[in-house]
């Protein structure tokens, strides 16, 4: 796909723009600088052309260790695009920042730039010679002027995109990854050093300042020849220490991401105990209703014997208790141990997803659950089901017919659940059961 970056120093609005070019937000806006500090990648479609954008932190020429590692981002980001958009400011004038950000992409000599100023809300086009002339300094010809927070140019923006460069067709579906997981837990657990170690690149920033991931990064990466994208997120602090501002913010692009994905990897630190923050996240992917695996890292410095790994399961569905169903994978990001378990184990979750039931062969099942062991007696009444179905979800979900549900039991309907899991081989993903009564008409999706 045709890939674009938009490159430019600190809030210059290139977060803006990339959310106005891609028609959502998914970049954190704010005025604090480096407020955008990973690659982030987005899709925009313009004539019924896809362009990739990729949105950057911001380059100044006084660079700080942490702004070091902003501007290997960046660079990153200029090795992967086709061409450049360099952002600059028509509400303040030029400054040595800007001009740093030229000799950077004057070394790009084999990708166009296109330069384009933002905030000219109030932009004459009468004086436009005057207004710009600042601007060819720059050494990138004449600028597109927009403005990204009231939409005005984009469109003359995106035509020149289209015209300059010749796009890839539009993908197919197939083209898409199939399973789309993110990386959620408490700051500081080795999310972004994983995620490293997949990528096999300094893909995501790693830096001892604890919340240096902010935005949900879309990463997608291929292996074995199947595709995936990995959305990595801020670290989840307790709700009593997250700022306002940005850190909410972070918080809530880290529920969004899980609303985006279809698989989640909580990851706990194996050599600390289970906290209270970790139950609440745990609780989050609970909530998600989608699949789960739980990655205990740090493994390496656990002292061990012939029961730890039994004893640690046992004390991980204590404290998470609706997630009996999530596989727990133990492992070493820094020494790089049981990492390819990851992608087993999303490949099986996959073919469970995309498990379909039989309708006999799942009536088969329920009526021999219920010959085996009726259903308890309410008020003098039993429970007795005569139908179930498969309907189409986002989890294996099954409709099941019944005289009343109000004579179901909770532990029964855990028994039918557990009669499904052992019959149809659902052993590491979440599944849904509906009762309804007899008479009632079916429906292709769970009630809530």
């Amino acid at each position: 796909m045709f890939t674009v970056a938009i490159i430019g120093r600190t809030n210059v609005g290139k977060s803006t723009l990339f959310n106005r070019l891609i028609q959502k937000p998914m970049a954190i806006v704010s005025d604090t600088p480096n407020t955008t500090r990973d690659r982030i990648f987005g899709i925009g479609e313009w004539l019924k052309r896809k362009i990739a954008f990729i949105d950057t932190g911001g380059l100044i020429a006084k660079q700080t260790p942490l702004q070091q590692l902003i501007a290997l981002q960046a660079q990153a980001a200029l090795s992967q695009a086709k061409a450049i958009i360099f952002l600059v400011s028509l509400q303040e004038q030029l400054n040595s920042d800007d001009f740093y950000v030229a000799k950077v992409l004057k070394k790009n000599k084999d990708k166009p730039v296109i330069l384009v100023v933002n905030k000219a809300e109030n932009f004459n086009p009468k004086t436009a010679e005057e207004t710009l002339k600042d601007y060819y300094s720059l050494g990138f010809g004449r600028p597109v002027v927009i403005s990204a927070a009231h939409g005005i140019g984009i469109g003359d923006l995106m035509d020149l995109l289209v015209k300059q460069n010749q796009l890839l067709p539009n993908e197919n579906n197939d083209d898409l990854a199939k399973i789309r997981f993110c990386v959620i837990g408490k700051p500081n657990v080795g999310k972004s050093s994983l995620i490293n170690q997949l990528v096999k690149q300094n893909r995501v920033l790693v830096s001892n300042e604890s919340g240096t991931t902010r935005d949900a990064i879309d990463v997608p990466l291929k292996v074995n020849g199947e595709k995936f994208l990995l959305i990595d997120t801020a670290g989840i602090k307790r709700k009593g220490k997250i700022n306002m501002g940005i850190e909410t913010a972070s918080y809530i692009k880290t529920k969004l991401a899980i609303a985006r994905s279809n698989v989640i990897l909580l990851m706990v630190d194996g050599s600390k105990p289970i906290s209270e923050q970790d139950e609440v996240i745990g609780g989050l992917a609970q909530a998600a209703l989608i699949p789960v695996i739980i990655l205990v890292n740090k493994w390496d410095l656990v002292l061990k014997n012939n029961n730890t790994t039994n004893a640690y399961k046992k004390m991980l569905k204590l404290h998470f208790k609706h997630l009996d169903f999530a596989p727990v994978l133990f492992i070493s990001v820094l020494k790089n141990q049981r990492l390819n378990t990851i992608f087993e184990q999303l490949k099986i979750i996959q073919s469970q997803l995309e498990t379909k039931v039989a309708t006999p062969l799942l009536n088969d099942v329920i009526q021999q659950a219920q010959l085996y062991n009726q259903p308890p007696l309410f008020k003098g009444k039993r429970l007795q089901i005569t139908y179930a179905v498969q309907t189409k979800s986002q989890i294996p979900h099954f409709v099941l017919f019944c005289n009343d549900p109000k004579y179901l039991h909770f532990s029964y309907a855990r028994f039918l659940e557990n009669k499904i899991r052992e019959n149809f081989g659902f052993n590491s993903v979440p599944i849904s059961l509906y009762f309804k009564s007899k008479n009632a008409r079916i429906r292709t999706k769970p009630e809530v």
